[in-house]
C-alpha cells in the first residue's frame, strides 16, 4: 500500500527533526522507494540530512523561470503549460542513494508564494504514484491546509511541543481539515521535547478531540544529542542506534507502515 505522510504543526516543534528520523527508520529497514518533499518555505530538510541545497536546486526556481517566459510569451505554442511544469518538477527531483528529495524553495523577489503551492497541490498525487513513501515537510502553520494542498495525503502526522501555541496550532490544524474537508485516513498527534510530567496533558488533550482517526502516536524526549546534530550541521540520518529518541521512532513509527 502506497502512503503519503505528512508532518505539520507550529513552527519550531520539531517537523523536520521528526520527518528525518522517520526517513532514518524507513531506508534501514525498507527498501522501499521513497520521495521526500520539502514543502516549507524554508527548505529545512536538507540541513537535518547533510544534503545542501541551493536556490537553483528547487522548483522554485524552475517555476520562477516559467514565469518569466509566460510573461514575455517565450513558451512554445504547441506545447502545453501543465506539460512544461511537469517536466520542470520531475527535474527538479535530487536522487539520494536511498530516497529522492524535491525542495519546493522560495520563491524569490516580489510576488506571493500561491503559484509554488499550486504547482506542489497539483503534482503530489502524480509524484506519489512512482514511490511506496512520500514524506511532506508541510509549511509551519495553516495556511497550506486552508489551501487545500494535502488533499492527498493519507497520514497526516501532527507535531507538538509542550507549549499552549503548539498545542492551539494542533487543535486549530484539525478544526481547518473539517472546515476544509480535507480527507486523512489517519490523523496522528506527536509529542516532541515532553518531560513526563506533561504527557498527560497532552494525552487529555487528543481524547478530548474525540475524533476516532484522531490518534497520539506517542512522544519523544528532550534530545542533546540531536541538538547537538542539528547545531552542527550533522545528518540525522548517521544518528546511532543506541540514540534514544530513535530507539523511540522505530517502535512508534511501525504503528503507521
Amino acid at each position: 500500500m502506497k502512503k503519503v505522510i505528512a508532518f505539520a504543526g507550529k513552527g519550531g516543534v520539531g517537523k523536520t527533526t521528526s520527518l528525518a528520523l522517520f526517513l532514518k527508520f524507513l531506508t534501514e529497514n525498507d527498501s522501499a522507494d521513497i520521495l521526500v518533499i520539502d514543502s516549507d518555505p524554508d527548505a529545512n530538510v536538507g540541513d537535518v540530512i547533510g544534503r545542501k541545497v541551493d536556490f537553483s536546486d528547487t522548483l522554485a526556481s524552475k517555476m520562477q523561470e516559467l514565469k518569466r517566459k509566460i510573461e514575455k510569451q517565450l513558451l512554445p505554442l504547441d506545447m502545453p503549460k501543465n506539460q512544461i511544469i511537469e517536466g520542470d518538477v520531475f527535474s527538479s527531483i535530487i536522487e539520494m542513494d536511498d530516497f529522492d528529495i524535491l525542495e519546493m524553495g522560495r520563491q524569490e523577489g516580489s510576488g506571493c508564494y500561491c503559484f509554488i503551492n499550486n504547482v506542489l497541490k497539483n503534482v503530489v498525487d502524480t509524484l506519489s504514484k512512482n514511490y511506496q513513501f512520500t514524506l511532506i515537510d508541510s509549511p509551519a502553520g495553516l495556511e497550506h491546509f486552508s489551501r487545500k494542498t494535502g488533499r492527498d495525503v493519507t497520514d497526516l502526522i501532527i507535531v507538538t511541543d509542550p507549549s499552549k501555541m503548539g498545542f492551539h496550532t494542533m487543535k486549530r490544524i484539525i478544526e481547518l481539515i473539517d472546515e476544509v474537508s480535507l480527507k486523512f485516513e489517519n490523523i496522528w498527534i506527536l509529542g516532541n521535547r515532553f518531560p513526563d510530567s506533561l504527557k498527560e496533558v497532552l494525552e487529555k488533550e487528543v481524547e478530548n478531540l474525540k475524533k476516532n482517526n484522531v490518534k497520539l502516536l506517542g512522544f519523544f524526549p528532550d534530545d542533546n544529542q540531536i541538538l547537538e546534530y542539528n547545531f552542527n550541521g550533522k545528518s540525522l540520518l548517521e544518528l546511532p542506534d543506541s540514540n534514544p529518541t530513535y530507539q523511540i521512532a522505530k517502535e512508534i513509527f511501525k504503528e503507521i507502515i
